[in-house]
């Protein structure tokens, strides 16, 4: 009787535990959207820009399409289409770029770092507001070619890297309603 009873001692104890687990956030991919369900087409036009950068917007907003249509179920157009469920409008609000670290023999900076400040808002089709976030900061740190008869210029893929992180973190905001 003794044994019955710590068995089922045990088993009050451990079956609350690890049936608490299957509530622990754990899902299947796109299965955790806050979005609502009548959402299946998203439309992303390319971000606006307020900067003198070229190119950027084209950048982010290609990491943004590529991310959603990898992460989702949703039909991604990319341009602003009225069929569409929700829209995303972004704009790239800053772009500076930073000198780091300074080089005494060449006297000339040797890595940078890039700031990109975004706004997003995404709308459904009856002009709700289903996310935004006015102040996306992401940073990106690129070594300069000091070899000036070699020089390639690096920011551009810094701003992919960076683009690809923001994506990133934007759409798990957006599926994970943080």
């Amino acid at each position: 009787m003794r044994a019955f009873a710590i068995r089922f001692g045990l088993f009050a104890i451990l079956f609350p535990a690890v049936w608490g687990l299957g509530g622990c956030g754990y899902h299947t991919l796109g299965a955790a959207t806050h979005l609502p369900p009548d959402v299946r087409t998203l439309s992303v036009p390319v971000f606006a820009t307020r900067t003198d950068a070229y190119g950027t917007e084209a950048v982010m907003t290609d990491a943004v399409i590529r991310e959603f249509a990898t992460r989702t179920r949703f039909r991604v157009t990319p341009s602003e289409n009225a069929d569409a469920d929700a829209v995303l409008h972004g704009t790239i609000l800053r772009e500076v770029i930073s000198p780091l670290t300074y080089n005494s023999e060449t006297q000339q900076s040797s890595s940078f770092l890039i700031t990109i400040i975004v706004s997003v808002t995404l709308n459904a089709r009856d002009g709700r507001v289903l996310y935004q976030n006015n102040n996306y900061t992401f940073r990106q740190q690129y070594q300069s070619t000091t070899d000036l008869p070699r020089f390639i210029q690096e920011d551009p893929a810094a701003v992919r890297r960076l683009s690809r992180e923001f994506a990133r973190q934007f759409v798990a905001d957006v599926l994970e309603g943080f």
